[in-house]
């Protein structure tokens, strides 16, 4: 499994247009074929900061959504709302504490 961490900083103007979009698309993503969990985190002090946690079977389901339409379309209209470069992580988890 392949858990996928991508951090954007967003204007302050576009916060909403984001969520907006994600609320849209969350589904579409959520069932895409190797896509286990998706998650939208919020930064706890800085209300422009959003985090998209994601679990994939594999790094191929991963690269198969990431070359998606449905990816290059919501990725297209993300982009543009951005204050800042966006960071991403592909990790393997290795302990689950519970």
């Amino acid at each position: 499994m392949i858990v996928r961490v991508v951090q954007m900083t967003f204007r302050p103007e576009e916060v909403e247009n984001f969520q907006l979009l994600f609320d849209e698309r969350k589904e579409l993503i959520r069932h895409f074929d190797g896509c286990s969990r998706l998650e939208l985190w919020q930064d706890a002090h800085n209300p422009n900061i959003f985090f998209t946690y994601s679990n994939w079977e594999s790094e191929t389901h991963l690269n198969h959504y990431r070359f998606s339409e449905l990816f290059k379309d919501t990725w297209a209209r993300t982009k543009v709302l951005f204050a800042d470069k966006p960071n991403a992580w592909s990790v393997n988890r290795r302990v689950v504490v519970s």
